[in-house]
């Protein structure tokens, strides 16, 4: 007997849901955003409004970002057309949180979105009287880089006050605490410690870029993992290290096995990478200070600054460009790509069990550094990291379609169940997404596992290919591999600790 009628049905795909371990034949019925049947081919499928043969292609949850600062309508539709359908800014997270839901939710977002609670933004305002803004854009971040107070430690009495804003904000349904402790190195250890009690009582992960990029004694990548697990197993608080390619670099055997030593032991450790060998941030960031380079490995020309385009010559111009742009983006080249040996210190990161894909997707640049606006395609004369375009289909071409190191299984799952996973006790939306299941969200997309790629490069921005389907809702956000401009099907993502 046939079922109940259902609004879409996706006929005949390879589904794979990463939490049961279905990987065969299926069809999935979907109606009013949830997912409603799924089905063999020897069963009967229920009637539809639409139906869109999708054989031969893969069918898994929609991808999960943890890392997006891309939180424009322009940077959600190319994270869109990169298999997303939520993007979250957690690591730097924004204050207060209500202003900015309510911001996103009045514009309207391509895919899901939410905060964090915003610890940089919370000591920015207390100890140097910058307002609280809402916007959590690099703009507002870099324009105060070089507010005297902020990076430095901070007595009693306003580390209270900064845990105050903070818990507010959890209350008004941040997804936890975001901590740009590596922004600011000389803030006190013991504040760190008091944030991991605050969010252990409140039930929320905190988010953290650890405080120290560096393979040179003292003050190690390892040193700055270690801050992080000694924090959590010292509170009880589930702690996240973003982008723990980017922070260990060639460090990252030793920040592995600590890690991994300690979730053995019942630490709650997760971590996150993206696949490429550069980073990026403001290039007015503490850890850019021309006399602090050689701790990165690195010199100047490894700095490109977006707004000319320019590979930064000398110490000279870094200062002045410090001094003139301190929120400009740059790219970071701390691994070569094209170096076997650097190249395997970034394919390491991901042998790490349960590291969860994410972004650190960044916003656009136009030409001099100008605002670039929300437009659509993307103009050639904007800019930015590729990792904000193509993060997730890199994973699947390069780890692995051409290296293996991921089977697609597993790369599904590091994209949308882990995430979910990680979230999910503080957020009780997540436990109905990262999977292809009967009452499941129906954030899911389509994909050709065999022709799937990235485009984005370090001198272009363009959109991954071999999405045919994103779903977010169950509405078509790219339909046959294009995107849909008019749909805004996001909807917002809270933590449950109100």
């Amino acid at each position: 007997m046939p079922g109940r009628p259902c609004d879409l049905l996706l006929t005949g795909a390879r589904v794979i849901d990463p939490e049961t371990g279905l990987d065969d034949v299926r069809s999935v019925g979907i109606t009013g955003g949830t997912i409603t049947s799924i089905t063999t081919a020897r069963e009967t499928v229920p009637p539809a409004g639409v139906v869109r043969d999708v054989a031969g292609l893969a069918l898994a949850p929609g991808f999960i970002d943890l890392h997006s600062h891309a939180q424009t309508l322009t940077g959600l539709r190319l994270q869109a057309m990169d298999g997303v359908t939520t993007a979250l800014e957690l690591e730097a997270g924004v204050l207060p949180v209500e202003a900015a839901y309510a911001r996103a939710e009045a514009e309207g977002r391509p895919v899901n979105f939410g905060f964090s609670a915003s610890w940089t933004d919370a000591r920015m305002h207390v100890l140097d009287g910058v307002p609280l803004d809402a916007t959590g854009s690099l703009d507002t971040f870099g324009r105060y880089q070089r507010m005297p107070n902020w990076r430095g430690p901070a007595g009693g009495r306003d580390v209270a006050r900064i845990l105050a804003l903070l818990e507010e904000a959890v209350a008004a349904g941040a997804v936890g605490i975001g901590v740009l402790v590596g922004y600011a190195p000389d803030s006190g250890r013991a504040e760190y410690f008091r944030l991991a009690g605050l969010a252990a009582r409140l039930g929320v992960p905190t988010f953290t870029h650890t405080r120290f990029i560096s393979t040179e004694e003292p003050g190690t990548s390892l040193e700055g993992a270690l801050e992080v697990i000694a924090a959590a197993a010292g509170t009880g608080a589930h702690m996240h290290m973003c982008h723990v390619n980017s922070t260990s670099t060639r460090m990252i055997d030793e920040v592995a096995a600590a890690v991994e030593e300690a979730r053995r032991t019942g630490v709650r450790v997760s971590t996150e990478a993206y696949p490429y060998g550069a980073g990026a941030t403001v290039i007015g960031a503490a850890f850019l200070a021309p006399e602090s380079l050689h701790r990165l490995g690195i010199g100047p020309p490894q700095l490109t600054y977006l707004a000319t385009g320019e590979r930064i010559v000398d110490a000279d111009r870094l200062t002045e460009l410090r001094e003139t742009d301190p929120g400009g983006e740059v790219v970071v080249h701390f691994l070569d790509e094209d170096d076997p040996a650097d190249l395997a210190v970034l394919e390491r990161s991901f042998t790490l069990p349960d590291t969860a894909i994410a972004t650190d997707a960044m916003p656009l640049v136009g030409p001099g550094g100008t605002p670039a606006g929300d437009p659509w395609p993307v103009p050639p004369e904007l800019v930015t990291h590729p990792r904000s375009a193509g993060s997730y289909a890199r994973t699947l071409r390069w780890l692995v379609r051409e290296r293996g190191l991921l089977s697609l299984t597993e790369a599904v799952r590091r994209s949308s169940l882990l995430p979910a996973q990680i979230l999910e006790a503080a957020v009780p939306a997540m436990r109905r997404k990262g999977r292809v299941q009967v009452g499941a969200d129906a954030d899911l997309v389509v994909f050709d596992p065999d022709t799937v790629t990235d485009r984005a490069t370090y001198a272009r921005v363009a959109p991954s290919t071999g999405f045919r389907h994103v779903l977010v809702g169950g509405v078509p956000v790219v339909r046959d591999g294009e995107l849909l401009t008019g749909a805004l099907p996001g909807r917002p993502i809270r933590s449950g600790a109100r």
